[in-house]
């Protein structure tokens, strides 16, 4: 849900600002690009090396850096940001934020920018609970910035009690609150499928198909920032993801089955996008088989239909997407399978479209609804087909 986003932490003149240093990693590590601007207090508690260093980005600490000769454009500062975040909040720059004084380049850009804005403050007790700084946040918070109360504990000054600003985990999980929160998706909960499955013939040999995952995971990305809590089911692939997803490895279509029936009660959406052996060996055996004869005869039974199961256990408050990949008569079998399968939505490829199919970062696709309308796309990288099927289905809810 980071992955992405600009984000510009202002640090402050305050003990808690040493927290920075994990804050800016932790936001890196979800996939934030991240621009730091250090007060001259911030930078008496951590240099501006250190948060250059974790956010790959030059620290801003002036409007003219003199070493460089650049001067830091407040404005596309400002405007550059997804969400500002002031923490360490101290109570000197709490109570300039709150009247406009703009004296420094954090506040600046403060006033410049037009992004939701966050601050977590950190202070001592008597500061904290001070009639004039209560007054402060209370404007602030009219404003429509966002506060992060502080937490009690042992503060500098050797008191406990409130002020102490929040750890940076309760930070960063306060700051993906606020994105979900104005996500069309947000509370809404997502099962996906991708990748093939695997049918053992033996300990080392198995029956399976070309499916690389890549579309199942761009779908489920894709749910993710639209702010969905997603289940993601994988048969065996190299693909990883980097937002957070609820990962269930499984290599056979009966494990898949399996964790499609425990999860999809819980699921309003589902969209399953998975390659599915159709059939597998009636007999696996327990030792490698051996070369033995010219010949050899594979006896096989059909695995159970995922899409068919779930389209009867399926609610009116559910919606279910299957994909139809097909090599002849593609609509025709296609709407077939919307019918039988009590699908919302179908997803037609044809592996006759150069570009698109198994192990491709592209696809072209056909969607049907249940009125047999038909919405045409072109040729698209499949991160932008997800979008399109996501579309769609938004449509739906």
């Amino acid at each position: 849900m980071l992955k992405d986003k600009n984000i510009i932490l202002g640090v402050c003149g305050s003990i808690a600002a040493y927290k920075s240093a994990t804050l800016v990693r932790l936001l890196v590590k979800a996939g934030a690009n991240v621009k730091v601007i250090l007060t001259a207090g911030g930078a008496n508690f951590i240099t501006p090396l250190t948060l250059a260093t974790l956010s790959k980005h030059p620290v801003y600490t002036q409007y003219f850096e003199e070493e460089t000769g650049v001067w830091s454009n407040h404005v596309e500062l400002g405007l550059w940001a997804d969400y500002m975040l002031v923490a360490p909040t101290s109570a000197n720059t709490l109570a300039k934020m709150a009247t406009g004084l703009c004296d420094n380049l954090l506040t600046a850009v403060y006033l410049s920018a037009k992004c939701p804005v966050l601050f977590a403050p950190a202070m001592d007790l008597d500061m904290w609970k001070h009639e004039s700084t209560q007054a402060n946040i209370e404007k602030l918070l009219s404003y429509g910035n966002l506060l992060i109360a502080p937490g009690k504990g042992e503060l500098a000054s050797g008191l406990y009690g409130e002020g102490r600003m929040a750890e940076p985990e309760d930070i960063v999980l306060f700051l993906l609150e606020t994105i979900s929160k104005g996500l069309p998706l947000s509370g809404k909960k997502v099962l996906v499928t991708a990748g093939p499955t695997y049918e053992a013939i033996d300990p080392v040999r198995f029956i399976g198909n070309h499916s690389s995952g890549k579309m199942g995971f761009a779908i489920a990305e894709r749910f993710a920032r639209l702010g969905a809590e997603v289940t993601l089911v994988t048969g065996p692939t190299a693909e990883k993801s980097s937002l957070q997803l609820n990962r269930i490895d499984v290599v056979s279509a009966a494990q898949m089955l399996a964790a499609c029936e425990k999860e999809f009660r819980k699921a309003e959406i589902m969209v399953m996008s998975a390659a599915v052996a159709d059939y597998t060996p009636v007999t696996t055996a327990s030792q490698k088989i051996k070369k033995s004869s010219s010949e050899f005869n594979l006896e096989l039974k059909k695995t159970e239909d995922i899409l068919a199961t779930l389209g009867k256990l399926k609610t009116e408050n559910q919606i279910l997407v299957g994909f139809a990949l097909e090599t002849e008569n593609e609509e025709e079998h296609a709407k077939d399978k919307l019918i039988r399968k009590n699908l919302d939505l179908i997803i037609l490829n044809s592996l006759n479209d150069k570009g698109a199919g198994f192990k491709m970062d592209t696809n072209k696709i056909t969607i049907f609804n249940k009125a047999f309308e038909k919405t045409v796309f072109e040729m698209k990288s499949k991160t932008e087909v997800a979008k399109d099927i996501c579309d769609e289905i938004l449509k739906l809810v």
